[in-house]
């Protein structure tokens, strides 16, 4: 009878669980043994980015000159700054490894999840000399007090196209484009949100 009685329960218990899932519920709270969805449906700051992977343009002679960071109300953003136009980038959460090399750069990266930015442009000008100071490995940016940003390690240049670890938080929702500016410059910028929903 007992046995009956705690399968029942049991049932219950999971009857209400698979309800909530399939309800779009962010998460569930347990209270006394049972379990509470909590329900939450709209994006956080609207954002519906996702975490899958981007990728856009082509390749570009244009050297990077420039990596900064920035915070901001919903995201944290990392800026690729180049001395002319750039258009290419594939970026997607994943190891990420130096260029040319192999050297996988996730055992050197702080945070829980792997953005890895792989810039079609080079990080030497047309003399192979280095635009930027970091060398592989070092870290490329101080995000000190940022809510989602971790680290940003400097992969290498190589033949053409320049790698960058992100370590974040977690994996979130980010999003990739290009600005054009300033002066004859372009920029390769990578939001990502703080948040999944609210």
């Amino acid at each position: 009878m007992r046995i009956r009685s705690a399968l029942t329960a049991l049932a219950v218990l999971v009857a209400g669980l698979v309800a909530g899932a399939g309800s779009g519920t962010a998460d569930t709270v347990g209270t006394a043994g049972t379990a509470r969805a909590v329900a939450t449906g709209s994006p956080y700051c609207g954002i519906t980015w996702g975490s899958g992977e981007k990728t856009a343009g082509t390749l570009s002679s244009a050297p990077l000159v420039e990596v900064r960071t920035g915070r901001h109300e919903c995201h944290d953003r990392v800026v690729f700054e180049f001395d002319g136009p750039v258009s290419g980038y594939a970026v997607g959460y994943g190891e990420t490894w130096t260029e040319g090399e192999g050297l996988p750069l996730s055992p050197y990266t702080a945070g829980g999840a792997l953005l890895r930015v792989s810039l079609r442009a080079p990080a030497y000008d047309e003399t192979h000399a280095a635009t930027v100071p970091y060398r592989v490995g070092e870290h490329a940016a101080n995000v000190l007090r940022y809510q989602t940003l971790r680290d940003v390690v400097f992969g290498g240049s190589f033949e053409g196209y320049t790698t960058f670890a992100v370590g974040v938080r977690a994996r979130l929702p980010f999003r990739v484009f290009v600005l054009a500016g300033p002066g004859t410059h372009s920029r390769i910028v990578v939001d990502v949100a703080h948040q999944w929903q609210e």
